[in-house]
C-alpha cells in the first residue's frame, strides 16, 4: 500500500510517500515540499500547489492520502491561509479519486512516537527510525508529511474504516 501524507499550508506543503511492504516494514518512496513565494498573489500560489500536487499524484499513484486536520490557533489570518491551501489539496486528491483520511496533530504524534505531546525533534527522529533513513528528512514539513503517512498506515492496519 502506498500512502501520501500531506502537511497542508500555502507557503510550504510538506509531503511524504510511504509504502508498507509485505513484511509490515515501512519504506520512504519520496518526500519533499511544495513551496510558493509569499510575494505571489494567493490565487497563483494555490494554483501552484494544485498543479504540483496533481503531478505528484499522477507520478506515484498513491492508494490513499492522509492530511493533517485543521487546528485553530490565535492567528486567524494564518488559519485562513492554511485552510485555503488545505482546500486545494483536498480538491486535487478528490478529483484524482484518492481516498482521503484526516488526522489531528495529537493523533499523529501518538501514532508515530507513542506520546501525543511529543516535541518536533522527537517526531523527526522517530520518522527517521521507522523508515530506516540515514538522516532526518528535510525540510521539516517533509518529515511531517512522512509522519502523517505513517499514521495512516498504522490506522489502516487496525481499522476497517
Amino acid at each position: 500500500m502506498l500512502t501520501l501524507g500531506i502537511d497542508p499550508g500555502t507557503a510550504i506543503v510538506g509531503y511524504g510517500l510511504v509504502r508498507e511492504l509485505n513484511d509490515g516494514s515501512l519504506q520512504a518512496v519520496h518526500f519533499g515540499a511544495i513551496t510558493t513565494p509569499p510575494s505571489q498573489p494567493m490565487h497563483e500560489r494555490l494554483r501552484t500547489i494544485y498543479d504540483q500536487l496533481t503531478l505528484l499524484i499522477e507520478t506515484y499513484k498513491p492508494e490513499r492520502a492522509a492530511v493533517e486536520a485543521m487546528f485553530f490557533g490565535k492567528n486567524v489570518t494564518t488559519a485562513i491561509t492554511v485552510a485555503q491551501g488545505r482546500g486545494v489539496i483536498l480538491l486535487a486528491l478528490s478529483l484524482a479519486n484518492v481516498p482521503i483520511y484526516e488526522y489531528k496533530p495529537a493523533e499523529i504524534k501518538q501514532s508515530v512516537s507513542g506520546f501525543g505531546g511529543a516535541k518536533k525533534e522527537q517526531m523527526q527522529e522517530m520518522v527517521r527510525m521507522l523508515l530506516g533513513l540515514q538522516s532526518i528528512p528535510k525540510p521539516d514539513d517533509a518529515a511531517d508529511g512522512l509522519a502523517i503517512a505513517i499514521t495512516d498506515i498504522h490506522h489502516a492496519r487496525y481499522s476497517t474504516y
